[in-house]
């Protein structure tokens, strides 16, 4: 994870936007979709100004998106977080293929599709012994924004994590034409709105719809509710 995220900080206001301190870059991104409409990439559109500190919507009714224009106030939003402060490997189901271990925390999925090519990330680990396979398990974690999977070697549980800038992308999806989530990179640390802190992760996506069961993370609601920017 980036070192830079130590002096950084996201902190969930209550019923409010999350409030981002330490100079964090701020991107926008895009999924790649090939041929057959299957995520296989990501593609960085553009670097946004942002100042030292600034506040990114959570409601999802800003009109100055992705920054926070106190719509949460006008709209009555409640942002109540229920997502609670277990580890991921504490929620983390483990399914096992040659060599290897899949680590999948199911309520975090943010519904980016990474894990769809080839049968399914589940089918490609039990196939692992093909080495072409292995890569492409490998890589379908790697790619999902949200750190729902986490690929490893059996026996070592050694992660095989994307080497992340420590910044904050948000995510277009133009396959499904809807807004993602913000997609908080390099183990930036989330403190709650008590300011207790959340697991510090090198990849989690943070709900910007405001449609989550599961905040203050994303739970795949901006596709249900086809959230637009």
């Amino acid at each position: 994870m980036d070192e830079r995220a130590k002096h950084m900080r996201i902190t969930v206001a209550e019923n409010g936007p999350y409030m981002v301190s330490g100079g964090v870059p701020l991107w926008r991104v895009e999924i790649v979709t090939n041929d057959a409409g299957e995520s296989v990439g990501w593609r960085e559109v553009e670097r946004l100004d942002a100042p030292y500190r600034y506040m990114l919507c959570r409601c999802g009714h800003s009109a100055t998106k992705p920054f926070c224009d106190g719509s949460h106030e006008v709209c009555g939003f409640e942002g109540t977080e229920t997502a609670g402060h277990a580890t991921y490997f504490e929620a983390a189901v483990n399914i096992d293929g040659p060599g290897v271990r899949l680590h999948d925390a199911r309520h975090l999925c943010a519904e980016a599709r990474f894990c769809d090519r080839a049968g399914g990330l589940w089918n490609l680990v039990e196939a692992c012994d093909d080495e072409e396979k292995r890569a492409l398990a490998r890589e379908e974690a790697m790619l999902c924004p949200s750190g729902r999977y986490v690929f490893c070697d059996e026996g070592s549980d050694e992660a095989h994590e994307p080497e992340l800038e420590a910044s904050i992308a948000i995510v277009d999806d133009p396959a499904l034409g809807v807004a993602g989530p913000l997609w908080v990179r390099g183990g930036i640390p989330i403190f709650d709105a008590a300011g207790e802190p959340y697991e510090v992760r090198n990849r989690v996506t943070l709900c910007r719809c405001g449609h989550s069961t599961n905040k203050p993370f994303c739970d795949g609601g901006h596709v249900k509710t086809g959230f637009r920017e």
